[in-house]
């Protein structure tokens, strides 16, 4: 079997609603589509990459779904505090010594969240409606341990403010009468992200050329030293608030780092006086307390938020 590009849900801000919509968890992990030609079951990441030997768990394909030859797709996830953990799921996915996941098995398990499939006992079922799709892995798969089926919700604003009371990563509407569509992107499948937001101080700027194109921001502890917690360079600032911006810095840059902790872009940083306050949102805090996603909304003249980890 080939591998595929799989089907992509568009971001949207505005939940759909009818009673064609159903909503899901979006799970925080690795999409893995699973391929069994009747003999052998191989994995394959959105980006066509093998991972086969990361997540040994599925390879006995009979042992939880009842097929003669099939492909699903779903997202590979791994647990921290009862929550996924993207960072979790990459000691698993991003190893480059195999020798080692006999080990990581034990110490970092995953769960195979299945949410669709394309090909069942040898045909093509990405033409039937999402509900027929979902009536049979209903019918095929065994969930265990390791392998779960996503669940369905009719309300989808209730499912994404529990999301979001939960500090997870949002969820994607579906369109139960969609067909699935190989390496395609449209408005039938939508995805909503929950983002947190926080008022931090510019420590630093990266330039493109003459231009700012970066800022590397911090926050205080109770002691009034600057912690690092990540560079952003995208959200809503235009080309020319950027020009704007390489010029008001001037007379604030200098030659002092003002952050108490490493600053992974050290040689390719300018300083500045911590004057400058931007509002960004992101996804989540990381292991190494930076941003994930971090998204610049504006400059603002706003207390600063606290470092939360000390």
């Amino acid at each position: 079997m080939k591998p595929v590009i799989p089907f992509e849900p568009v971001s949207t801000e505005k939940i759909p609603t009818g009673s064609q919509w159903v909503s899901q968890v979006k799970w925080d992990g690795v999409r893995v589509l699973t391929y069994f030609n009747g003999n052998q079951v191989k994995l394959y990441n959105r980006k066509l990459n093998e991972r086969t030997f990361h997540y040994p768990e599925l390879l006995e394909l009979n042992n939880y779904c009842l097929c003669t030859s099939v492909i699903l797709d779903g997202e590979i996830i791994a647990l921290k505090d009862g929550k996924p953990s993207f960072y979790e799921v990459m000691k698993r996915d991003g190893i480059t010594n195999l020798g080692k996941v006999k080990k990581l098995v034990k110490t970092n398990p995953i769960i195979y969240m299945i949410f669709d499939i394309l090909y069942y006992n040898g045909s093509w079922v990405i033409s039937k409606p999402l509900s027929f799709r979902q009536a049979l892995l209903e019918e095929i798969i065994n969930p265990n341990h390791s392998v779960q089926l996503v669940e369905n919700f009719a309300d989808s604003q209730a499912l994404f403010d529990v999301i979001s009371q939960n500090k997870m990563e949002g969820i994607v509407i579906k369109d139960l009468n969609s067909t699935y569509g190989i390496n395609g992107k449209d408005s039938r499948w939508q995805k909503k992200k929950y983002y947190q937001d926080v008022i931090a101080v510019v420590g630093g700027v990266t330039f493109r050329g003459n231009i700012v194109n970066s800022l590397l921001i911090g926050l205080y502890d109770k002691e009034g030293a600057l912690w690092y917690i990540g560079h952003v360079g995208t959200g809503r600032l235009t080309q020319d608030d950027w020009r704007n911006l390489t010029k008001s810095i001037q007379p604030i840059i200098t030659t002092q780092n003002p952050f108490l902790n490493p600053v992974p872009r050290l040689k390719e940083a300018i300083w500045l006086e911590p004057l400058l306050k931007v509002k960004v949102k992101f996804s989540e805090w990381t292991n190494e307390h930076t941003l994930r996603h971090p998204s610049i909304e504006t400059f603002v003249d706003l207390p600063v938020d606290n470092y939360p980890f000390l």
